[in-house]
């Protein structure tokens, strides 16, 4: 039973030299890769991701997951957007080393009744879950704010309907269920037997916080999991600033003002310190 820890680090800064520096200053191995030298990963062209690799090559860390924004479109949209930033992945892949994908379950801008937004939502996800079962990628549903799986009710649905386990996967996030306003802990009480992937993210009256310090009953949840022998990858989101990578992603809550003075990579140092503490605390099996 191994518990991988990777990071976003493109919170510390854009540039891959930066990311590479923040990473071996919090002592970690893995990187999940969401924007970089400018580029989205899903934007990221072949050649530049051929250098990527070798300076993470030759710092000893790999890519743990593709943090893609695939599914952060609406469901009236045209689904070729994500197929498109899907098959780009699978081109990225053998030159990253890398096979995860991170993705979401797509807007309801129009405000679609629920069940109709839940069957367009389904059988988006499920086409594809057939493009990276032929591309021989891996997803990574998360759950998160005003998609589809924003609820932990609906997680589970998307549980049920797609997760099996390899082309299909899911990555709870704990903020994300508290900044919508329901209990994490309840959140994981549902949906734990199909978790395969966890974001230490936390807050505390909608502001981003060091995770262990907020509402997320994060130390509680991770206890948890590792009593039940759970095992899979952790990504570092510090979110403790709203930096560039992470104003894209359309954070919800406020930037903390207690960090608003510091540089990006001194907040992801707090960050990784803190997540750190959290998981030595409970004796967590990190590899």
């Amino acid at each position: 039973m191994t518990w991988t820890l990777s990071a976003f680090a493109d919170e510390a800064g854009d540039a891959i030299d930066a990311q590479i520096a923040a990473l071996k200053e919090a002592g970690l191995h893995f990187i999940d890769i969401r924007s970089v030298d400018g580029y989205n990963i899903v934007d990221l062209p072949t050649d530049h991701a051929k250098i990527i690799k070798a300076k993470l090559a030759d710092a000893g860390i790999s890519v743990q997951m593709f943090g893609s924004p695939i599914g952060k479109i609406d469901i009236d949209e045209d689904l070729d957007i994500d197929v498109k930033r899907l098959r780009h992945l699978a081109e990225l892949a053998p030159v990253l080393g890398c096979k995860a994908v991170r993705i979401f379950s797509f807007f309801n801008k129009a405000e679609r009744p629920h069940a109709e937004w839940q069957k367009i939502a389904i059988d988006r996800l499920g086409k594809l879950r057939s493009t990276a079962s032929e591309l021989g990628l891996v997803l990574y549903h998360e759950n998160e704010r005003h998609i589809f799986g924003d609820m932990a009710a609906d997680v589970a649905v998307i549980g049920k309907e797609l997760r099996d386990g390899k082309v299909f996967r899911t990555i709870f996030d704990f903020d994300n269920y508290t900044q919508g306003g329901q209990s994490a802990w309840d959140a994981w009480t549902l949906v734990k037997a199909d978790v395969d992937g966890i974001h230490l993210k936390d807050s505390t009256k909608g502001q981003h916080v060091p995770v262990g310090t907020g509402d997320g009953f994060v130390e509680k949840i991770l206890r948890d999991a590792l009593a039940s022998g759970w095992s899979g990858p952790l990504a570092i989101e510090p979110h403790l600033g709203h930096s560039g990578a992470v104003a894209v992603t359309g954070p919800s809550g406020v930037e903390n003002q207690t960090y608003k003075d510091m540089t990006e990579a001194e907040r992801f140092g707090i960050a990784a310190k803190a997540a750190h503490a959290v998981l030595k605390g409970i004796g967590a099996p990190v590899g």
